[in-house]
């Protein structure tokens, strides 16, 4: 599938993190990003610029939480605001990527740097998510906590399938990428740039200056837009999955080899994928490959990475 030397940017799934969802510690998460560091360092070593996104679903919500528990055992204590518990989670999960990807770039002696850049991207203050806000984020609360919450922050709290109420926030689409001059220097000079994590903080232009906001940016979306901005060869959407399907878990389930844009268009208005899960990555392959003739988009699992490059599995989309 990837010929000659090729600019990649890999979007990392929930599971390149963290391989079992149960143990969100830091011990573990360092030997899963040690575990995906072979499969990024594949790509290097293979002659491939290699730029890394990574979502933080499950980091940014134990940030949130602590400093939520911390407010209501220490009367009151301050909340961090969202905007910098998403700064935090990227530059400890960068941490951990950074050491594993060097540490497998130095076992195969490939001189290489490896540098996280905590990521602002903008997004237009009219997006229409700000006005249905979706994403839980957090803590669970009781109704009368999260009405005070409600009250003196104004949060919008929503009930949580009977399990307590929760903080949601907007997921809007990203705009543009803050930093992507300099990820674009550095990538130029040879080194390794992880970027955008967690989608990124979101910032809105308040005259010229950029604020940061409590909202989740799609980890997907935030990958392509970094990648259509760096005019990048492929984006490279790794999940759990190794191939896209349709009538997913039904005796009719099909897999998707390569798959063109009116294609997914008329799965989409079928159905087949699912809203929190398969469709931010289908919609971000989608607009990526449309943004520019000759771009293409693989969707595979992060153990099958090397070869979906070498065009043995996983879903490519197509124009």
């Amino acid at each position: 599938m990837v010929e000659g030397k090729s600019r990649i940017v890999l979007a990392l799934g929930g599971n390149a993190l963290q391989a079992n969802p149960k143990d969100t510690s830091a011990e573990a998460q360092i030997k899963t990003a040690a575990e995906t560091a072979k499969s990024i360092v594949d790509l290097i070593e293979a002659g491939h610029e290699v730029i890394v996104a990574h979502g933080n679903g499950p980091q940014v919500g134990q940030i949130v939480g602590t400093y939520e528990a911390a407010h209501q055992v220490n009367n009151g204590m301050p909340i961090m605001p969202f905007p910098e518990c998403g700064a935090m989670s990227q530059g400890y999960i960068g941490y951990h990527l950074q050491q594993a990807i060097r540490q497998e770039l130095v076992n195969r002696k490939i001189q290489k740097s490896v540098a996280t850049i905590v990521t602002q991207v903008l997004v237009d203050e009219n997006d229409p998510a700000f006005s249905n806000p979706t994403k839980p984020v957090g803590s669970f609360f009781s109704e009368e906590e999260a009405k005070k919450l409600q009250a003196e922050k104004g949060y919008t709290m929503k009930e949580d399938a009977g399990r307590g109420w929760r903080r949601v926030v907007a997921s809007p689409i990203p705009v543009d990428v803050v930093e992507a001059p300099i990820v674009s220097t550095l990538v130029e000079a040879g080194h390794v740039v992880i970027t955008v994590g967690g989608g990124g903080v979101p910032v809105i232009n308040k005259n010229g200056a950029l604020e940061g906001i409590p909202a989740v940016i799609d980890k997907d979306f935030a990958s392509g837009k970094i990648a259509e901005i760096l005019d990048a060869d492929f984006l490279f959407i790794l999940t759990a999955v190794e191939k896209v399907a349709i009538n997913f878990n039904t005796p009719e389930q099909k897999e998707l080899r390569e798959v063109s844009i009116p294609d997914l268009e008329k799965y989409i208005e079928e159905g087949h994928f699912a809203p929190g899960s398969m469709l931010p990555k289908v919609k971000a392959a989608m607009k990526f490959v449309q943004s520019k003739p000759g771009r293409r988009a693989l969707i595979t699992s992060l153990d099958k990475a090397k070869e979906g490059i070498m065009g043995q599995t996983g879903t490519v989309v197509v124009e």
